[in-house]
């Protein structure tokens, strides 16, 4: 009895702090070993309400924020993975891309469940973090270079604060 105790104790030390779960469609390719894929580490949301969306652009200007059927209709790069916000503990997500390379990602909050972006009430992000103003945001603000494996980033979500234009959640 006290044997079987101690195994359990030691196989609960040793499992170390639980890692935040993935969500989304593409999580296994976020595993170790997996890839390339992009996991996101999403912070700053304003509340637990509403979807959370990751797209993925080709790297460059011209393509970036494009119509997703133009992007896929030319044989370029998009991908979208949409998810419920989780309704507590961090909010990891997960998006495949084809190949190592430089891509654009945008993250999106959708708190009123609309499927459209209001700048009213949504919130928006790019590995950047760079506060976003009210202007249409640029390629350079989303970047991410894409290893072999899973490349980690962390987008700070923001939302329309004023005149100002967007910006994160402050306490």
């Amino acid at each position: 009895m006290i044997r079987y105790g101690l195994a359990v104790i030691a196989s609960v030390v040793s499992a170390g702090p639980a890692r935040a779960q993935v969500l989304g469609s593409d999580a296994a390719a976020c595993r170790p070993g997996e890839g390339p894929a992009i996991a996101v580490e999403i912070t700053g949301l304003k509340d637990r309400t509403g979807a959370l969306k990751l797209e993925l652009y080709p790297g460059d200007e011209a393509d970036f924020l494009k119509d997703d059927r133009d992007l896929i209709a030319a044989g370029k790069t998009f991908r979208r993975v949409v998810v419920p916000t989780p309704a507590s503990g961090p909010a990891t997500m997960c998006i495949r891309v084809p190949r190592p390379g430089r891509y654009a990602l945008l993250l999106t909050h959708n708190r009123d469940g609309k499927n459209k972006f209001s700048v009213w009430s949504d919130g928006a992000g790019f590995a950047s973090n760079v506060k976003l103003g009210r202007s249409r945001p640029k390629v350079e603000q989303a970047l991410v270079e894409v290893g072999a494996g899973v490349t980690s980033v962390q987008i700070a979500a923001q939302y329309l604060r004023g005149l100002g234009g967007f910006g994160p959640v402050t306490p």
